[in-house]
């Protein structure tokens, strides 16, 4: 049950990026957001990973790892476009 409840949070977390990853595609404009805070959030997203990755060895946690690279490739994508649009400003 826990598993699915994993799944389920993790996926609407991921989701959540999306507005965001759509804005920046429509406006090519990234001028409020701050790259610290985002680079912030991947490596607090990065360590979570190293855990996810040696829960799912042991054969538990699985779900953890799912969504938490969901979340990991999200929030690198949002810093790619970050960069992308911030040099053309």
């Amino acid at each position: 049950m826990f598993a699915i409840m994993q799944l389920i949070g993790g996926v609407i977390l991921s989701l959540g990026w999306i507005p965001q990853i759509v804005q920046i595609l429509k406006s090519k404009s990234v001028a409020d957001l701050n790259l610290k805070s985002y680079l912030l959030m991947l490596l607090g997203i990065s360590l979570m990973e190293a855990y996810a990755i040696s829960l799912a060895v042991t054969g538990v946690g699985l779900a953890f790892l799912i969504t938490n690279t969901m979340s990991l490739c999200v929030v690198l994508l949002v810093i790619i476009l970050v960069i992308k649009y911030r040099t053309r400003q």
